[in-house]
C-alpha cells in the first residue's frame, strides 16, 4: 500500500516532522527568553539583598524548571526523526550537521543543565556570586544552544562552505557555515522573538498578581523588567524580520514571491504589495487581491523602484536550471502564515508601547482595561513563532536543502502504515506533554510566591502541589 487515506509516506513524514517541530518549538524560545529575565531578576536580588526579590526569582525559577524539563523530552524525538523518516536527508547532510548538533549538545545543553542544577540546588550552599553566575551561564547556554540549531537550519536554506562528494555534502569551510549570513540574520530574528515569549509570559503572571494585590512590590519589579524586555524584543523582531525578508529576495526569490503572492513580475517601475489576497496554485494567479502601490518595492529594497521576480517567471527559470517539475510552493498557507506573523509582531509592539505609556503616567500597578488582553498575550509570540516557521519551511518547498536536495528524495523508504503509526504515537505523547506543561505552569503561576524563607537552604516544594492559591 503506497497511500492511506489519500496520504503517502512522504506526506505523513512531512506532517509528522512539521507538527513535532512545532510542539518542540513551544518550549525552545520560551526557555531562551525566560532564562534571561530570571537572570536579570536574580541580579536585582543579588544587588539589593531583598528577600522578596530572591523569593520572586525562585518563584519564576519553578516555572522555568517545568518548561525546561518538558522541553528536553520533546527535543529528543527531533534528532531520532532524521534517521527514522529522513534517511536520504541524513545521508546527504550528515557531514555538515554533525558539527553544529554535537556542539549544541556538548557546549550548550550540558552547560545549561549543569549550571541550572547548581543555581537551583545550591541555594544556601554556594556563594551568592556563584549562584548569580550560574543562572547567567544558563541564560547564555540556552542562547548558544539555539544558535547552533539555527546555523544548521540556515545551511538548509542557504548552503555554504561545502562540496558534493559521492552524492553527499562535505564540509570544506566550517567558518563559512558558522558565519552564514542567513544564519546570523535568523539568529537575531529568533532571539528577539524568544525575548517576547518569555517577556509576555512574565507580564501576564505579574499582572495577574498585581491585579489581586499579591506581593505588589516584587511583582511590580518583574512587570517592569518584562515590559522593557517585551518592548526590546518586539522592536527587534520586526527590524530583524524586515532584514531577513530582504535577504530572501536575493537568496530564495521563490519564497519571497510566495510571501507576497506575487505571480507575475511587475511590468511598471515599481512593485505593489498585496494587503489581502486569495492565491490559487491551480490558476497560478490571485483570485482576489487588494494591493498598495510602491509598498512592495519599499519592503523588499528600501526604495520605491525595486522589483522582485514573480512566481511564474521563477518557475520557468527553475525548470531550465533544475529540470522539469513544480517549483512553486503551496502559496496560500505561506502567504497567510506570513501575514499572521507580521500582524502579531506589531500587536506585541503596540501592547508594549501602551504599557510603557501607562508606566510614564504612574499607572503601571493597575493593568487597566487591557488586562484580559494582557493575560492572553503569552499566546501571541507562540503563534507568531509557529506561523513564521510554517511560512519559512513551506516557502522553500520542494527543496529540503535549497537547490541541492528535494524533499521527495530525502524521505526514507518506509511503509505508509508505519509512518502513520509513529505519527499517532508522537501526537499522543506530545499532546500529553503540552497539556501537562500548560497545567503545571498555570497552576504554579496562580499559586503565587511563598513567604520569604531565606534561612532554609532546602528545596521548597513546587507550588502546584500546594493547597489553595489565588
Amino acid at each position: 500500500m503506497t497511500e492511506i487515506f489519500g496520504f503517502s509516506a512522504l506526506d505523513l513524514s512531512r506532517f509528522q516532522f512539521a507538527t513535532t517541530s512545532i510542539f518542540h518549538y513551544f518550549f525552545v524560545p520560551f526557555t531562551v527568553g525566560f532564562a534571561l529575565i530570571i537572570a536579570i531578576l536574580q541580579t536585582i536580588a543579588y544587588r539589593t539583598g531583598d528577600p522578596k526579590m530572591e523569593n520572586l526569582t525562585r518563584f519564576f525559577g519553578h516555572l522555568f524548571f517545568i518548561n525546561f524539563a518538558v522541553g528536553v523530552v520533546t527535543g529528543i524525538v527531533q534528532e531520532f526523526q532524521f534517521g527514522m523518516n529522513w534517511q536520504g536527508f541524513s545521508n546527504f547532510v550528515g557531514n555538515i550537521f554533525g558539527v553544529p548538533l554535537a556542539l549544541e549538545v556538548l557546549m550548550a545543553f550540558f552547560l545549561e543543565s549543569t549550571f541550572l542544577g547548581l543555581w537551583w540546588f545550591g541555594k544556601g550552599k554556594i556563594p551568592a556570586w556563584l549562584s548569580l553566575a550560574s543562572i547567567w551561564i544558563v541564560a547564555l547556554g540556552t542562547t548558544v544552544s539555539a544558535f547552533w540549531i539555527i546555523i544548521a537550519n540556515a545551511w538548509m536554506q542557504h548552503p555554504v562552505g561545502f562540496e558534493i562528494k559521492n552524492g553527499r555534502a562535505v564540509m570544506t569551510d566550517a567558518w563559512a557555515i558558522v558565519t552564514n549570513p542567513k544564519g546570523l540574520e535568523w539568529f537575531a530574528h529568533i532571539w528577539a522573538g524568544s525575548l517576547t515569549v518569555g517577556a509576555f509570559f512574565v507580564l501576564a503572571v505579574s499582572a495577574y498578581h498585581l491585579r489581586r494585590r499579591h506581593n505588589v512590590e516584587a511583582f511590580r519589579v518583574s512587570f517592569r523588567v518584562a515590559l522593557l524586555t517585551a518592548l526590546i524584543g518586539s522592536a527587534g523582531v520586526i527590524a530583524a524580520g524586515h532584514t531577513q525578508g530582504q535577504s530572501a529576495v536575493r537568496d530564495q526569490p521563490m519564497k519571497y514571491a510566495a510571501f507576497s503572492a506575487l505571480w507575475e513580475t511587475p511590468a511598471g517601475n515599481q512593485m505593489p504589495e498585496s494587503l489581502v489576497a486569495l492565491p490559487s496554485n491551480t490558476l497560478r494567479e490571485n483570485r482576489f487581491e487588494i494591493t498598495v502601490p510602491y509598498l512592495g518595492s519599499f519592503l523588499a529594497f528600501n526604495n520605491f523602484t525595486g522589483k522582485a521576480k514573480g512566481l511564474n517567471e521563477l518557475q520557468a527559470e527553475y525548470e531550465a536550471r533544475y529540470g522539469p517539475g513544480n517549483y512553486i510552493p503551496f502559496v496560500w498557507p505561506v502567504y497567510w502564515a506570513f501575514r499572521v506573523m507580521v500582524g502579531l509582531g506589531f500587536l506585541m509592539l503596540l501592547v508594549a508601547l501602551v504599557y510603557v505609556w501607562r508606566w510614564r503616567q504612574g499607572k503601571l500597578d493597575d493593568p487597566g482595561r487591557l488586562y484580559p488582553l494582557l493575560l492572553a498575550m503569552p499566546l501571541a509570540p507562540h503563534l507568531a513563532n509557529f506561523t513564521g516557521w510554517i511560512a519559512t519551511e513551506m516557502g522553500r518547498q520542494p527543496w529540503i536543502v535549497q537547490g541541492l536536495l528535494r524533499t521527495q528524495d530525502a524521505v526514507s523508504n518506509l511503509p505508509v502504515q508505519m509512518v502513520l503509526l509513529s505519527l499517532v504515537a508522537f501526537w499522543v505523547v506530545y499532546l500529553t506533554l503540552i497539556g501537562l506543561d500548560v497545567f503545571l505552569l498555570t497552576r504554579t503561576a496562580r499559586a503565587g510566591m511563598h513567604e520569604p524563607d531565606v534561612e532554609t537552604p532546602s528545596l521548597p516544594a513546587p507550588h502546584y502541589l500546594a493547597e489553595g492559591g489565588a
